[in-house]
């Protein structure tokens, strides 16, 4: 059975770190580019960021570029995205999806659950 299962989510504070972790199982991830999305409360899903099947790609959405870095290791079937200096209004449910290509848009084979992520002090 495909899976993703997203982890690392939390409560922190305006300028802290989170990273989190994307682990796929049933499929090899090798084949497939990684996307981030989040989606807030009363807002419509965004894509954050995503790498392609090597990690030799990424690209991120400009409200993220400088704090959030993309990563995979392909060898554990995980994916990462670290978060630096959170902001308020990166609080949202935040989802990994695996795919075809890279893309911003929700057009990906699979999904996660996703895992809350709240900044607030």
């Amino acid at each position: 059975q495909l899976q993703l299962v997203e982890s690392g989510g939390g409560l922190v504070q305006p300028g802290e770190s989170l990273t989190l972790s994307c682990t796929v199982s049933g499929f090899t991830m090798d084949y497939y580019a990684i996307g981030w999305f989040r989606q807030a409360p009363g807002k419509e899903r965004e894509g954050v960021s995503c790498i392609s099947t090597n990690g030799g790609s990424s690209n991120y959405v400009d409200s993220v570029k400088g704090r959030f870095t993309i990563l995979r290791d392909n060898a554990k079937n995980t994916a990462y995205l670290q978060m630096n200096n959170l902001k308020p209004e990166d609080t949202a449910i935040y989802y990994c999806a695996a795919g075809d290509y890279c893309t911003y848009l929700p057009r990906y084979d699979y999904w996660g659950q996703g895992t809350q992520v709240t900044v607030s002090s």
